[in-house]
């Protein structure tokens, strides 16, 4: 199975996942600084799960978090793209997301990934709208999302289920972006 390029920028391709990708994410992105904020180092069977779900994500949605490769050499960055929500209040959204190689942070390549990939989802997607969440002590995350155009939908704010009560990482904030707002490119 090859992979396919589905976006490419000034210095980034993303791209769909090969079997061989599995080892070099769970390398790059499983440490403890890099999971902070998604529950701790995790074991590869809940990386194996992740794959599969993107694999079928893929196959029935056209999209995915697809593969970030830097152009200039190859190498393996992180994720960047869209999953459809699993948990109320975004229940079905088109929701994008990002987790990158901690060597790499602060470097742009995260907002160019998706940035990126918001371009493409209004072009690929009939969705109105794009949500994004996090813990609310990820910062960088905010951050990114503002950056991106997204404003805050505090209505949406959760306790994420996959987290116990009193968890810190339960408390879960909702950004958005609509079809119809404007961004710095002038969608």
């Amino acid at each position: 199975m090859a992979n396919k390029v589905v976006i490419e920028t000034k210095r980034l391709v993303l791209r769909t996942w090969v079997p061989d990708d599995l080892p070099e994410f769970i390398r790059v992105t499983n440490t403890p600084e890099g999971m902070r904020h998604l529950g701790g180092v995790q074991g590869p069977e809940v990386y194996q799960g992740l794959y599969e779900r993107i694999l079928v994500s893929q196959r029935r949605h056209g999209f995915c978090f697809w593969v970030v490769e830097r152009r200039r050499d190859g190498e393996m960055l992180g994720i960047c793209g869209f999953k459809r929500g699993t948990v109320d209040p975004v229940m079905e959204a088109m929701e994008i997301g990002w987790r990158f190689r901690q060597e790499v942070w602060g470097q742009g390549y995260a907002r160019e990934a998706a940035q990126a990939s918001l371009d493409w989802a209004w072009r690929h997607v009939p969705d109105d709208r794009i949500v994004a969440i996090t813990v609310i002590g990820n910062f960088p995350s905010w951050g990114l999302m503002e950056r991106l155009g997204m404003r805050r939908n505090l209505a949406l704010d959760f306790d994420h289920p996959n987290y116990a009560p009193g968890d810190p990482l339960r408390p879960h904030i909702v950004y958005e972006i609509a079809r119809s707002q404007p961004t710095e490119n002038g969608r």
